[in-house]
């Protein structure tokens, strides 16, 4: 079965809810333990571990350009921030009793699922798309109205005597949508981790239930009871789960500065691997294993089109797109079956039917796992044409984003540059030949004369593919990458 792997997390989830309503239910057992110093100390660890998180993940989502990344490090500040408040108004230990307590403990629940359900969406989804144009600005702005909001509520805990969270309809009515939200989260990333068995993903899934035990606990306990007490252990154990799954997804991430580095090497091999996260090395993996051709053309094509971009004087943050977006704009061959990818020779028109489609298939699969718009456009709109004649949406022109309009370029040269069993490798003047012959119908006459002016300028460019990577070439860049990545 595909879904017996949620067996763990479901028992994750039954277990202390059981136990909560076993100590609930038993009056022996459930006793007053009110010790306002060691609430404050348990409450303080979930905050400071989930504030580590956020700057962490927000560090990596910034640089491995993923807006499900930083939707992730969004959703632990929030439970941070907010958690934080709740144990510096622990009654009786910095402030008297106040209402701040019972409406903070709910609202980092609330606030950390609002972020993970969004986290949760394809990137192309509109809320996603919207937020996404104000990427650079949400982690500095989301952290500056938390600190300013609580340190407001601290100074003046009567502000939020008006929040009613602890009327019980409103109670139910909060944990009805914490749970449906959470469960949407566990589904949608427990389907991704099916398919690409990635640690952080995982840790989600376990996370999001215990959010969702814990949301009941506090509506259902009585405070400072023992079964009461149940829910700071699980929100603590599900952050600290999320940072057990960060640092297994990232542990061997190039650092920030160095993938900026990259950027500027005048190693070619370096200036992509430094780039690349590890969801896209995985799919690297995945694709050499379906078709070795397919992982060495990747690499020479994202060479090429890496000098295109600096040729036509795209930004840094540009160039990383461009890195990640071309390095897997074929993975969607995954999914395409081995006797038609393999195939020597001419293709029936059915057979190139389901070729075609393997743009959509690898946009679907990227979207899915959080890429930015650029790499999507990349992996889509690769194989349009400047006349309207490509696929999969006849985009034409400047319909088509610049970034797929140079990939194209670089992908057709490297093509007709390369050796397959049905067919011999064109010269470097043939090659260029035809792309000039073809500016203006398939290509974008800007690049066709950039990539031109580009070689003619530096003949060494063009040999150093064949130098510098073949079929094996991933398998000797990634090898550590297959184990980290399950």
């Amino acid at each position: 079965m595909r879904y017996r792997g949620l067996v763990g997390p479901l028992a994750a989830m039954i277990i202390p809810y059981l136990l909560f309503m076993y100590v609930k239910s038993s009056p022996n057992l459930d006793v007053l333990l009110n010790v306002p110093t060691g609430h404050f100390y348990v409450v303080s660890s979930v905050a400071i571990l989930a504030a580590v998180i956020a700057v962490a993940v927000g560090i990596a989502g910034t640089r491995l350009r993923n807006i499900k990344v930083l939707f992730l490090s969004l959703s632990f500040l929030s439970l941070a921030s907010a958690f934080a408040v709740h144990g510096l108004s622990t009654p009786n230990f910095l402030l008297h009793a106040t209402h701040l307590p019972g409406v903070t403990a709910p609202l980092s629940v609330i606030l950390a699922t609002f972020w993970l359900g969004l986290s949760s969406l394809p990137t192309d989804h509109p809320a996603v798309a919207a937020i996404s144009k104000y990427e650079k600005l949400l982690l500095p702005v989301w952290a500056g109205l938390a600190l300013v909001l609580g340190t407001t509520a601290m100074f003046y805990p009567g502000l939020v005597s008006f929040v009613a969270l602890s009327s019980r309809q409103l109670s139910l009515v909060v944990c009805a949508a914490v749970t449906l939200v959470n469960v949407f989260v566990i589904f949608r990333y427990y389907r991704s981790y099916l398919y690409s068995r990635f640690p952080l993903q995982l840790s989600i899934v376990y996370s999001a239930g215990w959010l969702i035990v814990s949301q009941w606990i506090m509506t259902l306990g009585e405070m400072w009871r023992i079964s009461w007490w149940m829910y700071h252990f699980l929100l603590l154990a599900s952050v600290i789960g999320m940072l057990v799954g960060l640092i297994r997804q990232y542990a061997e991430s190039a650092s920030l500065v160095g993938a900026v580095r990259a950027l500027y090497t005048t190693d070619p091999v370096e200036r992509i691997t430094s780039c690349l996260s590890p969801s896209i090395k995985a799919l690297m993996v995945a694709t050499e294993k379906k078709d070795l051709y397919t992982a060495g053309h990747n690499f020479r094509v994202t060479l090429y089109a890496l000098q295109l971009a600096e040729e036509l004087r795209l930004g840094p943050d540009q160039l990383r797109a461009v890195a990640q977006g071309t390095i897997i704009h074929d993975v969607g061959k995954i999914n395409i079956p081995d006797d038609i990818l393999n195939k020597p020779g001419r293709l029936t028109p059915e057979e190139r039917t389901v070729i075609e489609q393997h743009p959509v298939k690898g946009y679907e699969m990227a979207r899915s796992l959080g890429f930015m718009k650029e790499e999507l456009g990349i992996i889509r709109w690769h194989h349009e044409r400047w006349d309207g004649g490509g696929y999969p949406d006849r985009l034409r022109g400047a319909q088509i984003p610049l970034m797929a309009r140079i990939v194209a370029v670089a992908d057709v040269y490297d093509a007709l540059t390369s050796n397959r069993s049905y067919r011999r490798a064109m010269t470097h003047a043939e090659a260029i030949a035809f792309l000039i012959d073809n500016k203006g119908s398939h290509f974008d006459p800007v690049v066709v004369e950039a990539w031109v002016q580009l070689c003619g300028r530096n003949p060494s460019l063009y040999p150093y593919p064949s130098h510098l990577t073949s079929e094996q070439t991933t398998q000797f860049v990634l090898a550590p990458v297959a184990k980290a990545g399950g």
